[in-house]
């Protein structure tokens, strides 16, 4: 790797693929080296506006010597297969959400990282929501005092002609369902402000789209604090998405992140905190111009290289969610309350 470069890859040349190109061109030290598509013609735009080599098959892309971070934006049931063999060539592994569909894959996608040498980010890039960072240094202060509840919201609308637009969409071995979609980022919210989940009770169900997975999904959950939580998740929003928000409570603090994706610091009444300078810490909060998340993710891991230094959303921050969503589809099938861990955590 040139000292003063790190090149990077995208496998996957979808929709979400040009955020991380972006991204990647705002970079200090990074460079946008190759993309990998199947699909004849999707990798053209990136040659044409980042100069980046094209692949059809990452096989050879890994090969390539010259990439040092390999960038999964595939469909969600591919990111185990790839990640594992990005690692043993011997790639440094960014991974978009969720990181696998099953612990099991998740927990391979770690060991191997772990086991090759190499580092591994999970893309969950609203933890860097001006918002949320504000929330969650007022948390780890202790400000809120003992939490009581938590909540998050996800009321979007995913209609039939996305789910119809790629034939993977909305499939329980490619993609998931709303939960696991689309509401994953807020879960990520919720526990990482409110701490481990020890219990969950769910049901989800099917009930506008043609697809094999949820598009409605509900669930209570117990932290390990003793705290409560709620999740609601639906892509079946009439005519186009109404909130994104998440909410925690304690016994001297109360904060709703909202707006159509919980970027907006709607209420923040915490203990030491005058109205005015309530009002002028959401004025500043909600005015800031702050890096978009992916950026940040991907600069982050940079950064991590550099320095030898696990990135901030390493593999077992990336687990976290995953389980948590396992759990409320588990407890949707069997009608049951369902503990947490899963499963034992090997690594």
């Amino acid at each position: 790797m040139d000292m003063d470069t790190v090149n990077f890859a995208i496998i996957g040349c979808g929709h979400i693929a040009a955020k991380h190109a972006q991204a990647i061109e705002k970079i200090v030290g990074a460079r946008l080296l190759a993309v990998c598509d199947t699909h004849p013609g999707r990798t053209v735009p990136f040659r044409e506006k980042f100069g980046a080599r094209e692949y059809s098959d990452y096989q050879q892309l890994l090969q390539d010597p010259g990439i040092d971070v390999v960038d999964l934006c595939t469909p969600s049931g591919m990111h185990a297969q790839m990640a594992v063999d990005a690692a043993r060539a011997g790639k440094h592994v960014v991974v978009e959400k969720p990181i696998a569909l099953s612990l099991g894959d998740a927990d391979q996608i770690i060991n191997e990282c772990r086991q090759a040498g190499v580092k591994l980010a999970v893309v969950h890039p609203n933890r860097f929501k001006p918002a949320v960072q504000a929330l969650k240094k007022a948390l780890d202060e202790g400000r809120f005092g003992t939490l009581t509840h938590g909540n998050a919201t996800v009321r979007w609308n995913r209609n039939q002609e996305y789910f119809d637009r790629d034939a993977w969409r909305g499939t329980r071995d490619m993609d998931g369902g709303v939960l696991m979609n689309q509401a994953i980022h807020n879960i990520d919210l919720l526990q990482w402000m409110m701490g481990p989940v020890t219990e969950v009770f769910a049901y989800t169900t099917t009930r506008l789209r043609r697809i094999e997975t949820e598009d409605l999904g509900v669930a209570v959950l117990k932290f390990a604090s003793g705290a409560l939580g709620v999740i609601e998740a639906a892509a079946t929003l009439y005519p186009t998405n109404l909130e994104e928000t998440l909410a925690v409570f304690g016994e001297s603090g109360t904060a709703v992140i909202g707006g159509v994706t919980a970027s907006t610091l709607n209420t923040w009444r915490v203990a030491g905190y005058s109205e005015d300078e309530a009002s002028s810490l959401k004025q500043a909060v909600n005015n800031s111009t702050a890096k978009p998340g992916h950026q940040v993710i991907l600069e982050d891991m940079v950064e991590a290289i550099r320095t030898g230094r696990d990135p901030l959303v390493n593999g077992k921050e990336g687990r976290k969610a995953l389980e948590i969503i396992l759990a409320i589809y588990k407890s949707a099938e069997t009608g049951m309350p369902v503990r947490l861990p899963l499963v034992e955590r090997g690594n």
